[in-house]
């Protein structure tokens, strides 16, 4: 039974209420930052299998350049779209932390794609030609982007079935590009 002697005693402290409200924002950004990274990761190795699967005619290490300057590219517009995107709806003046905030994010475009470029040359290191090479890190990458539907399907709590689907489906682009090479070349 709640002695209700005091305010305090039924009503929390103003302290309580503004700390709660702090927890669950940032909270909330937390959440907000890790659906971000989870979304550019599988971005970045869609977009960096796809580089791998288009190009064609070229040494493996100038692929992997060519990856690599693709998805600082991709990242470097993603990062002045969210700017601009800030800049129309909240007006604000950018300051330099903002700047450095919006260029320290992101980089999961980027960093998700290492892994299927070291197999891109580690193949080519060991004497595969480019073609085989670039399947190696096709089948890398479509591995990841299964891991990634099954990681999420696990998050979101689905049932086994239901992560299997969201596994496939992630899967599906990696797929898509294995296509997509073998119909090109």
């Amino acid at each position: 039974m709640v002695s209700a002697d005091r305010p305090s005693d039924i009503v929390p402290a103003t302290g309580d209420v503004e700390s709660s409200r702090l927890e669950a924002e940032a909270s909330v950004a937390d959440l907000v930052a890790e659906e971000a990274a989870t979304a550019n990761a599988i971005y970045g190795v869609i977009v960096s299998s796809a580089v791998m699967a288009s190009v064609h005619g070229v040494s493996v290490l100038r692929l992997a350049i060519a990856v690599m300057a693709t998805l600082l590219i991709y990242w470097a517009a993603e990062r002045f779209a969210h700017v601009m995107g800030e800049r129309i709806v909240h007006t604000r003046v950018m300051t330099s932390d903002r700047l450095r905030g919006h260029l320290g994010s992101g980089w999961e475009l980027v960093s998700a794609s290492f892994l299927p470029l070291a197999v891109l040359l580690a193949f080519g290191a060991l004497g595969a030609g480019v073609d085989d090479a670039v399947l190696a890190a096709l089948l890398c990458a479509t591995s990841l982007l299964f891991a990634a539907g099954w990681r999420v399907g696990e998050r979101a709590a689905l049932s086994r079935v239901s992560r299997l689907v969201s596994a496939l489906l992630s899967g599906a682009f990696g797929a898509a590009m294995i296509l997509l090479k073998s119909l090109l070349h």
